[in-house]
């Protein structure tokens, strides 16, 4: 009787915090709030198609620190697809981070003034017509040479605030509207490949926790994903006064873990590591199979991506269905075991790849 009472609090505790993430999937909750966002120039925009994605401050559990994920420009994944930024919102005592994505409309995004057209609700920095993404040259910075889909809207920047959560003490009082309720509903694309390994690469450089750069990273934004060196630009300041956690180790796994210890979904994964360079001794050997890491690692990742897309439908359904809690557990299983497969797969790929790229006289005897 007690391990089923147990198991009914924790299961409790996975619809309560599946209801608050109607508008964004938790990944983590942090007991010690983001910075401010830093103050900074949006670099030009290289190119048509490309939209903003602002920067914010991101969650290393391995290292218990926030870290910088630049702004940088993206190219759309689809046309007519627009970008809602990831916020960290206060929920019964801990700041909780809700994902970003790509949909037909701008979702909530806590309120948060990220600037460049995010100045809390929707995006005033462009939009789609006949198939094309028109740039508001008064909030983006656009060379009209290059591009001539341009237009000119005044928008009110009515906040000049840099804080970076909603909700709790000292956070963002907003709420979601009706029109971003409705785009919660729509349907979302994670964010694509190129912007995954900007994420991951920004994770990588200790330059940019926030332990070290006390809130003004030395790159703030960049004018492709990934390029932190030509066409970055730094920050001008921080967007307030760094104060260093009291205690670090603050940082719980993913809410829904507490009932599933094993990960749910794809984003709850950790990173890929970047696999060590093969050495066999061999050069044309060793190229071949950089060849075949690149292609399995860019492979698993479109995996990862299409298993999240595929669960994040079937969340759409049940929340349009008004699914019952027993449906959401029984959906919540499936995703966990597809999940858990999925990971299990890709580790014995990594494994055969790395016997077969053994010098010979290491090899496994079979």
């Amino acid at each position: 009787m007690r391990i089923r009472s147990v198991r009914a609090v924790l299961f409790a505790f996975v619809v309560l915090i599946l209801a608050t993430a109607s508008f964004g999937q938790v990944r983590i909750t942090v007991r010690f709030g983001p910075p401010a966002l830093p103050v900074y120039e949006q670099p030009i925009c290289p190119g048509d198609g490309y939209l903003w994605t602002p920067g914010y401050w991101a969650w290393d559990a391995d290292i218990s620190d926030y870290y910088w994920v630049p702004g940088t420009w993206v190219l759309a994944p689809e046309v007519g697809f627009l970008w809602t930024p990831p916020y960290w919102g206060w929920d019964n005592g801990v700041y909780a981070f809700y994902d970003g994505y790509w949909g037909p409309h701008v979702g909530f995004y806590g309120g948060i003034n990220y600037g460049f057209g995010y100045f809390g609700v929707g995006f005033g920095g462009g939009r789609w017509d006949n198939g094309h993404f028109f740039y508001n040259r008064s909030v983006t910075n656009i060379n009209v040479v290059n591009i001539h889909n341009v237009y000119n809207e005044t928008i009110v920047n009515r906040s000049e605030s840099h804080v970076s959560f909603n909700g709790g003490e000292g956070g963002i009082t907003a709420r979601p509207t009706p029109e971003e309720e409705a785009a919660a509903r729509d349907r979302h694309i994670p964010p694509p490949a190129a912007q995954m390994q900007h994420i991951q690469a920004a994770r990588g450089n200790p330059e940019f926790r926030a332990s070290a750069n006390h809130g003004k990273p030395p790159v703030a934004a960049t004018a492709r994903p990934g390029e932190f060196r030509e066409g970055a630009v730094p920050s001008r300041e921080a967007g307030g006064e760094y104060h260093a956690p009291a205690e670090h180790g603050g940082a719980e796994a993913h809410p829904a873990n507490a009932a599933h210890p094993n990960p749910v979904h794809p984003n709850d994964l950790p990173a890929m590591d970047k696999p060590a360079p093969p050495n066999t001794g061999d050069a044309k050997r060793d190229q071949k199979f950089q060849q075949q890491q690149d292609k399995l690692q860019q492979k698993q990742t479109q995996e990862r991506q299409k298993l999240q897309v595929q669960q994040d439908k079937e969340h759409a359904q049940l929340t349009k269905q008004n699914a019952n809690d027993a449906r959401k557990q029984q959906v919540e299983q499936k995703h966990a075991q597809q999940t858990q497969q999925l990971q299990q797969r890709h580790t014995q790929q990594q494994q055969q790849l790395q016997q077969r790229m053994a010098p010979p006289a290491n090899r496994p005897k079979k």
